[in-house]
């Protein structure tokens, strides 16, 4: 819970240069120095999403600085992150030399983070992706476009596909789809075909991230201040995002490192964990906020992929009650107990989280607490604009 003295320092930290130099971190940084309370004008959103953060958007994931400050401060050898997500641990520990390794319930989750930290062959991949469009234009603007109109040669069983996105769209995502095959870096394919997806919706242009019903008529947009139409094409997502993603992997692979990542799309609770780990840095699920299979839904569907949204800790369609609050604290305690088992003596748990229930008690799973640092996160996009305190508790292994 945070009382009015650590609201009144951070509000007083506000009227202060929030650490921007994040290269100056080292050990000798002291916590009580760390003025994280970033705005837009100190840390923009092209910082927060650069090179391959910004593959694929993601609710509920940390801004990679801030694992960047704290992998600095600590330099572990073998970190973890056993809520993995996007895998934005895993992307900067690699950055910086260091090797790690994320568990994730969610198969596309780890899709995505094996996705942003493999190693690739850049001139192929760039060849092979300009090959891709060609062959989308030709479809998109030849012949075969009008002969699959109404045929049924490029259709899906999935309702929800055929519920979410025009016909036209539909034929589109679906003949990229099968293009895929063809190509050598297939699962980068399948995120850009899925990150398209998701723009291509029959959904407002201000409501990406939790919309209700599909929009299949006109609508003011909030967003642009006029008058839009439902999407009713993927070929311009499918052709900007894959450029995209073409200068986001360059810009990564000169970057990128020899250290080692493993990712698991396993159970946290119980997964077979490498021997050595000497740092935890994972932001566990906030109780009640997200469903973490259901933002994706449209890439389950595409690709038929396995649901275990059953055995997400902390789902948002459980609510907050107070049963919610006991099974979520239960889930999180035995997935911190199953991690300590793998950990060295005195290793380090970094645990960002909204503990606005004062759940987290470190004596419970084995550890003591020896730091912590509040942060205000000042949100500015969609409907996530709303701001919010967030800690990183800091922990020792006892």
């Amino acid at each position: 819970m945070y009382d009015n003295a650590v609201a009144h320092k951070i509000a007083k930290q506000y009227n202060e240069m929030p650490l921007t130099d994040f290269a100056s971190v080292n050990r000798l940084t002291k916590l009580e120095e760390l003025n994280l309370n970033w705005r837009e004008r100190d840390l923009p959103e092209i910082e927060r999403t650069k090179h391959v953060h910004r593959l694929h958007p993601y609710m509920g994931k940390f801004i990679p600085q801030l694992v960047e400050i704290f992998l600095r401060k600590y330099a572990p050898k073998l970190v973890y992150d056993p809520f993995c997500g996007s895998g934005t641990t895993l992307v900067e520990a690699n950055v910086l030399g260091i090797d790690s390794v994320g568990t994730d319930i969610s198969v596309f989750n780890t899709l995505l983070a094996k996705v942003k930290t493999a190693e690739y062959d850049v001139l192929l991949l760039e060849k092979e992706f300009k090959d891709i469009l060609r062959n989308l234009y030709d479809f998109k603007y030849g012949s075969i476009f009008r002969k699959t109109r109404g045929n049924g040669q490029l259709s899906t069983e999935s309702e929800y596909i055929k519920t979410w996105f025009s016909a036209n769209t539909q034929r589109e995502l679906l003949y990229f789809k099968g293009l895929i095959r063809n190509y050598t870096y297939q699962d980068l394919l399948k995120v850009i075909l899925s990150r398209s997806a998701r723009s291509a919706r029959l959904v407002t242009h201000y409501d990406l991230d939790f919309p209700k019903n599909p929009q299949t008529k006109a609508y003011y947009c909030y967003k642009h201040d006029r008058t839009c139409q439902p999407v009713d094409e993927a070929y311009k997502f499918l052709y900007r995002y894959t450029l995209d993603t073409i200068d986001r992997i360059r810009e990564f692979a000169k970057i990128r490192t020899k250290a080692s990542v493993i990712v698991n799309h396993d159970d946290s609770h119980e997964v077979k964990l490498p021997k050595g780990i000497d740092m935890v840095f994972t932001s566990p699920p906030y109780i009640g906020l997200i469903d973490y299979h259901e933002q994706h839904k449209y890439a389950y569907e595409l690709f038929g992929l396995q649901n275990n949204e059953t055995r997400e800790i902390g789902a948002a369609k459980n609510g907050q009650s107070e049963q919610a609050r006991k099974d979520y604290i239960k889930g999180i305690n035995e997935v911190l107990s199953h991690t300590r088992d793998f950990m060295v003596k005195d290793a380090l748990a970094l645990i960002v989280v909204n503990d606005k229930f004062n759940l987290y008690k470190p004596e419970e799973v084995g550890f003591k607490p020896i730091g912590r640092v509040e942060r205000h996160v000042n949100r500015r996009t969609g409907r996530r604009e709303g701001a919010f305190y967030e800690s990183i508790l800091i922990w020792k292994k006892v």
